[in-house]
């Protein structure tokens, strides 16, 4: 049975800075390309960055390009997504998930097991 268990949400300060862990079990994670999501309040789910299963390749939604990072660590079984000059808009649950595809997709509905999120919160 896969499962995936984000953590390293909290409370943080506008302009600081979170690594955000996704453990995977019940499944060789190298076989699967990974996605990011995001959900805040009373919007849909969106998605945020996906790395592809060889590590080649990645994607990041244009407005968060730049401040997040993306990356997987085979041996750990776990992806990260690093965020930096984090802003009260990004605060949401954060959901990362899991797609057979060899490559980066940015539809949801490709992928097929999800976390259960880690809130992030970002206020003074």
């Amino acid at each position: 049975q896969v499962q995936l268990v984000e953590s390293g949400g909290g409370l943080v300060q506008p302009g600081g800075s979170l690594t955000l862990s996704c453990v995977a079990s019940g499944v060789t994670l190298d076989h699967f390309a990974i996605g990011w999501f995001r959900q805040a309040p009373g919007q849909e789910r969106e998605i945020i960055s996906c790395i592809s299963m060889s590590q080649d390749f990645t994607y990041y939604t244009p407005s968060m390009e730049g401040r997040f990072t993306i990356s997987r660590d085979s041996a750990k079984q776990t992806a990260y997504l690093q965020m930096n000059r984090l802003t009260p808009e990004d605060t949401a649950v954060y959901y990362c998930a899991t797609t057979p595809f060899s490559g980066c997709t940015t539809r949801q509905y490709d992928y097929h097991d999800w976390g259960q999120g880690t809130q992030v919160t970002v206020s003074p």
